[in-house]
């Protein structure tokens, strides 16, 4: 370790730690993108009433958002009484609670405790699964807020916006995994396309989700390894722990000087959500709404089914939505290897414009019934254009954007506004698709006009400011309206 710089092994290893969270929120998430046509038809063959309407099927699938709901607003408080280090903990026992659950919902309702046989789906094994996707979306909601957090305090300001896309990175690194994954159980299920389509509804989607029990397990391991925040650590009174994990970070040099600065704007306990305006989490709000209602989350989830619409056999939509993972690493590396260049704000305007060519163009191609090479090269400009800005960026704003004293609690807002509408925006498309395909797609296209008008208008760059000085430029913009005459 320098002490001028600091460990930058030190720093990685635990940034590095707490990207497995951003891992497992991808994994968690898009798991569901190659089980859901199976998990359908496992439910229509017993249930009648489940293929009466689109809402069950899309509220199913969707149901791990309302746990991310609750994930994201019990992230406050979970962060600020427990800590990021434990909250986190706490994250990776969701996380494998539910792949476990999730393979077996009939355990919840047995009186004894041998394993199962997998059986026709009831009523009690339909609850039971949402349940168990409910409870890895509380993981996955408190992981979305505190990964970044947990990056963002113990990070330098000069490359902070780069660890925190890392986290992005990681997410959709993880939707790459599940979805190779994905493929390789559905290949290894059978020898013929029907067998396959045979064997994926009795045992193929179980083992898909039960795929997560691995990664949940070793990042709950290695959690018990890494450091609390700095920043927390003084919020309890722990100065000199925090001032042990800040010189191994940036040197004795800097280290001292990092403490003061935490300890003069860290009033966490007393601070209210509003000290600092109310336009800073107006911001922060609508930052986490217009990244989902731009429609990113459907094309992640309904990603086999958007391919065989376009004419993809089961085999050839799940490779197509691998080659889509692939490209949506290489669009995230760009993301993370310019936020610190060019900034925050010309990355979002950039993605908001791509995202609406991409999206009107097909919504235009669905209307005339073009499903070709030129519809997969549409969809792959709109997910490229939000995986290099809204994807990694509004994540990097989220962490940094709100001062110390109101962090843990105004991001937990922004956070479960941010799955409320990925849960309204996912559970609405196969009803909206049922109405009009194009239609659904032109809605998305006009918010993504309507996020580059926000980024204009009310998103502050970030880059290169600690997240102290935050503090200092949300203070100004209140005092600025409140002098405003009437």
């Amino acid at each position: 370790m320098s002490k001028e710089t600091g460990s930058k092994i030190y720093l990685y290893g635990i940034c590095a730690v707490a990207v497995i969270g951003g891992l497992l929120f991808g994994y968690d998430t898009a798991v569901i993108s190659g089980a859901e046509q199976a998990l359908q038809k496992y439910f229509e063959l017993s249930l009648d009433y489940y293929s009466k309407t689109g809402f069950l099927h899309g509220f199913v699938v969707s149901s791990a958002l309302v746990g991310c709901v609750v994930g994201g607003l019990v992230s406050g408080i979970s962060a600020q009484h427990l800590g990021r280090k434990y909250s986190l903990i706490i994250a990776s026992i969701l996380f494998f609670l539910s792949a476990l659950g999730s393979f077996m919902p009939e355990f919840l309702f047995r009186s004894n405790f041998s394993f199962y046989q997998p059986g026709e789906a009831n009523t009690g094994v339909l609850v039971a699964f949402i349940i168990y996707r409910i409870i890895g979306g509380v993981g996955v909601g408190m992981a979305s807020a505190i990964c970044p957090m947990y990056i963002a305090e113990v990070a330098p300001a000069k490359i902070r916006g780069v660890l925190v896309s890392y986290n992005q990175f990681a997410i959709i690194f993880g939707q790459l995994v599940v979805y190779a994954i994905n493929t390789f159980i559905r290949k290894g299920l059978a020898d013929t396309p029907e067998l396959i389509e045979e064997a994926m509804i009795k045992v193929g989607w179980r083992r898909m989700f039960v795929s997560e029990a691995v990664p949940a397990a070793l990042f709950g391991i290695l959690l018990l390894f890494v450091p609390k925040t700095p920043r927390f650590l003084v919020m309890k009174g722990n100065d000199e722990k925090a001032l042990n994990v800040l010189t191994r970070i940036n040197g004795e040099k800097n280290a001292e000087g990092i403490l003061q600065e935490i300890k003069d704007t860290l009033q966490e306990k007393t601070e209210s959500l509003f000290s600092y305006g109310v336009l800073v989490i107006i911001v922060g709000v609508l930052l986490s709404f217009f990244q989902q209602a731009v429609g990113i989350n459907v094309v992640l989830y309904y990603a086999p089914r958007i391919f065989e619409n376009m004419g993809a056999t089961g085999d050839v939509a799940m490779i197509q939505t691998v080659v889509m993972g692939i490209v949506n690493i290489v669009f995230t590396v760009v993301a993370i290897s310019t936020v610190e260049r060019w900034g925050r704000r010309p990355l979002l305007m950039i993605g908001s414009f791509g995202m609406t060519i991409g999206m009107a163009a097909l919504s235009v191609l669905t209307f005339f019934n073009i499903m070709n090479i030129t519809t997969l090269i549409f969809i792959i400009i709109y997910t490229a254009s939000f995986m290099m800005s809204w994807g990694p960026v509004c994540w990097v704003l989220t962490s940094e954007i709100f001062p110390n004293t109101i962090r843990s609690n105004a991001v937990a807002i922004a956070v479960a506004v941010q799955w409320t509408s990925n849960l309204v925006v996912s559970s609405t498309f196969p009803f909206l698709t049922s109405i009009s395909d194009a239609g659904t797609y032109l809605i998305y296209a006009i918010f993504s006009i309507l996020s580059a008008l926000f980024v204009y208008k009310l998103i502050p760059e970030t880059k290169g400011k600690t997240l102290e000085e935050m503090s200092e430029l949300w203070l100004s913009k209140s005092k600025k309206s409140s002098n405003l005459p009437l």
